[in-house]
């Protein structure tokens, strides 16, 4: 004679059944390695965020220590604050990394920033007083460590873009992609890469 098990106990079973099943679909169907790629997207943005934020740091000491020197130079020094106002103005969350258009924006305006700033340091050129300002040589070195960082930050984003971007655009990952609401992310641009990636030019 066969022994029933309590209807609770059956239940039970049932549940933990179903509940393990169903984290083995989603394993298999790539929900879990959507979430480590979608991580990884984030964390590498927040770096390239912080770098610029840097960046912007920057500026105001820049523009303040040529203005002492050159302040004649007006038209570049406002270019400089007015870029920098800009690209600060950008409110950067999670969510630009999910639309195109918010992203567009914002290499825009760090890319006039960047030109801003190469016209800035072709300016110091002419004012051998101020190349030679202990506090502009230091101004000029943080900035061209900074562009570095920027640079590195921006290729681990890129990277960790197109490994997501592959990713949920395979199949059955599309499949949970979709069911779930991941889509492929924008990544930085042809189009603005030669000014956000040229560094302003550092000579002493």
């Amino acid at each position: 004679m066969q022994m029933l098990l309590p209807t609770k106990l059956r239940q039970s079973l049932v549940r933990w059944l179903a509940l393990g099943l169903l984290t083995s679909l989603l394993s298999a169907c790539g929900y879990n390695e959507i979430q480590v790629k979608d991580e990884a997207v984030k964390a590498a943005w927040s770096e390239v965020i912080n770098q610029y934020q840097r960046r912007a740091d920057l500026v105001p000491n820049l523009v303040n220590t040529v203005k002492g020197y050159a302040s004649h130079e007006q038209t570049t020094l406002t270019d400089v604050i007015n870029a920098r106002a800009k690209a600060t103005s950008i409110t950067v969350t999670p969510e630009t990394l999910n639309d195109p258009e918010a992203f567009k924006r914002f290499q825009q305006a760090q890319g006039e920033l960047s030109g801003a700033l190469s016209r800035l340091m072709a300016v110091s050129e002419n004012y051998p007083n101020l190349k030679a300002d202990g506090l502009f040589r230091d101004l000029q070195s943080q900035l061209e460590g900074t562009e570095n960082r920027i640079t590195v930050a921006r290729n681990r984003f890129i990277q960790a873009v197109q490994d997501y971007n592959v990713y949920v655009r395979q199949f059955p990952n599309n499949l949970t992609a979709k069911m779930f609401g991941y889509s492929t992310k924008p990544n930085f641009t042809v189009d603005n890469e030669k000014a956000i990636s040229t560094a302003p030019a550092v000579k002493f």
